[in-house]
């Protein structure tokens, strides 16, 4: 008999919360997979939890889907690549028409849309979403964002709401398009995260080797940060971070911790996708970058030998300075991604509403902060503006970018490394140049390719007389 509200596939510490969520609002939920030792640990979880009563354990894949009434909807938390492909092919053969298969992972958002276009013929609904949250999230409420079928989406939108974070009451959910509107946006939440942790770390690099400070003292000032302007998830665990000991030494576990960063890809993803749409997002790339450089722990170590250490001078700039320059570099991390997420929607028919992407961000999600309130209702105006130039944002930007600056030119001269905040700061300078120096660029430019220019007045596609015996 079909008893379940909702299906899931994929056991897994985020596949497990979901289910362990979904229960606890009240459906009942049917679970799957593909290690039954995984189905019979979660049994256990689910009845400690009290919630057995609200879970279904199916061993064969059959026998799950009959377990889920229709029209069908069917969440799979695998892998992404091509173990969501495979499960896909899967589960087809068991499906019906107006059925639905919900991929809740980090998926490519090409590869979602592909999805989609490949299941629609077949009247299978494919709902790409994004969930942010980590593990956390996904057991007490994430961010979710949702991209596909509408039709789909409506039949699933009683549970996702349910189990959405609430910010003052409004939970952090919402439809934003078809095909992979909802992993493109959730692959741009992960950019900004990746510049926002990038820009923290940098931080800390000032804090502790030119101002000397140890992890404990680091840690008390971002957990007095975290009460002000710069009030955000982020940085309220990198208080708990820095504060933490490791029990076997009695050290500050953060100095432990081998500096490598790992990626799972989405932030590459981010840069890829703003690149081939032409939109500057120097902040993420950055941050893609260090993550990349942290990475070559043998080659720097090396280089270091070559180079010497650095200088680290002691440094002038204060905690106050510090504080400003994280705050403006953040706005510019922000104002990149709606950007490119701006940009998207109008290149793929998406009208993602850049209000609603902000308000569902505000809880749930990695980089809950607390100016999305002000980004939401900058948006809820109209237009797709840039933050820079939205009116709230510019009086933040115009007291915070002298301290961003000073910050930038003290790690230049101290050799602190600053790869986001410094691209951060040359992004801001370069948008509000009225007059820049790409004139000479498009000079050289048609020099060598007779790729034309435009003179104001006189009309574009013009050419230059250029010496023709050059090099010769």
């Amino acid at each position: 008999m079909s008893t379940a509200d909702i299906g899931l596939i994929g056991l897994a510490v985020m596949g497990s919360n979901l289910a362990l969520n979904i229960a606890e609002k009240g459906y009942t939920i049917a679970v799957h997979n593909r290690s039954s030792g995984r189905i019979d640990e979660f049994v256990a979880e689910a009845k400690k939890e009290g919630l057995d009563g609200k879970t279904i354990a199916k061993y064969e894949l059959a026998d799950f889907v009959a377990a889920v009434k229709r029209p069908r909807s069917i969440i799979i938390m695998v892998k992404a690549g091509q173990p969501v492909d495979d499960m896909i092919e899967q589960l087809l053969p068991h499906l019906e028409q107006g059925d639905a298969i919900i991929e809740c992972g980090n998926s490519l958002f090409t590869d979602t849309q592909r999805r989609f276009d490949y299941l629609k013929p077949k009247g299978i609904g494919y709902l790409g979403v994004g969930v942010s949250g980590g593990e956390e999230g996904a057991r007490h409420g994430p961010s979710i964002m949702v991209g596909g079928s509408k039709a789909q989406w409506h039949n699933a939108e009683p549970v996702l709401t349910a189990i959405a974070a609430k910010f003052n009451g409004e939970p952090c959910v919402a439809y934003l398009g078809e095909g992979g509107a909802g992993h493109f946006v959730k692959t741009i939440h992960n950019g900004i995260e990746y510049g926002d942790m990038q820009m923290i770390a940098e931080v800390y690099g000032v804090m502790r080797d030119g101002l000397g400070m140890n992890p404990t003292a680091c840690a008390e000032v971002f957990k007095a940060w975290n009460k002000g302007p710069l009030n955000s998830y982020l940085i309220e665990i990198t208080g708990h971070v820095l504060a933490a000991v490791d029990e076997p030494t009695g050290k500050p576990l953060v100095e432990l911790i081998l500096d490598k960063a790992g990626q799972k890809g989405t932030g590459v993803w981010s840069a890829i996708a703003a690149q081939q749409m032409g939109v500057p997002a120097t902040a993420i790339e950055g941050a893609v970058a260090a993550r990349s450089i942290s990475s070559r722990k043998d080659e720097r170590v090396a280089a270091e030998g070559i180079y010497g250490k650095p200088s680290r001078a002691k440094t002038d700039v204060t905690l106050a300075d510090l504080e400003k320059a994280l705050l403006a570099g953040k706005i510019v991390s922000y104002a990149q991604g709606f950007a490119v997420i701006a940009k998207a929607s109008e290149e793929n028919g998406w009208n993602l509403p850049l209000a609603t992407i902000a308000k569902i961000w505000r809880a749930g999600c990695i980089i809950r902060s607390r100016f999305l309130d002000q980004m939401s209702a900058a948006y809820e105006k109209g237009g797709n503006a840039n933050l820079l130039v939205v009116p709230d944002f510019v009086a933040i930007m115009k007291d915070s970018h002298p301290s961003l600056r000073k910050v930038v030119a003290a790690a230049a001269v101290g050799e602190f490394p600053m790869i986001c905040l410094s691209a951060a700061l040359s992004y801001f300078d370069s948008y509000r140049q009225a007059q820049g120096t790409a004139n000479l660029i498009q000079g050289q430019r048609d020099f060598f390719g007779a790729h034309g220019f435009e003179i104001v007045g006189r009309g574009s596609d013009l050419h230059g007389t250029w010496p023709s015996t050059l090099g010769k």
